[in-house]
């Protein structure tokens, strides 16, 4: 596969699991500073991890948001949550599992913040 192919399959996969008003707004913030690195991660995290068939996209989804837990990477946490219950089928309960398991492997605290910020999103979107 060549890079303009990986580019469009990680386009579409993003669209697929950001949905396409992130996707959108993202790439309205495109400049010359950051164009390098939207690219990277369209043609190699979007375009070439995310389309392999070993997992279903509701696996990499758990894996991610329990992933950013434990970086405590809080705003692509709730990134992916709020993507997770709009564009994934995912529910308030679903988030409330990955949070449980992730308090054991990545500890209390971690998920105690985790979990404030998870509500926050689904405070958004009318889920709470």
């Amino acid at each position: 596969m060549d890079d303009n192919q990986r580019r469009a399959d990680g386009d579409a996969q993003r669209r697929k699991v950001l949905g396409n008003a992130w996707v959108d707004k993202s790439a309205a913030g495109r400049n010359a500073f950051n164009a390098d690195f939207l690219d990277l991660i369209t043609r190699y995290a979007w375009g070439e991890i995310w389309t392999r068939p070993q997992f279903d996209e509701r696996t990499r989804r758990v894996l991610v948001i329990g992933t950013m837990i434990a970086l405590a990477q809080w705003d692509e946490f709730r990134l992916h949550v709020r993507a997770a219950l709009t564009e994934g089928g995912f529910t308030p309960d679903d988030i409330k599992e990955i949070l449980l398991q992730q308090a054991i492997y990545c500890g209390v605290p971690a998920v105690n913040h985790a979990t404030k910020e998870a509500a926050g999103v689904m405070k958004e979107l009318g889920l709470l």
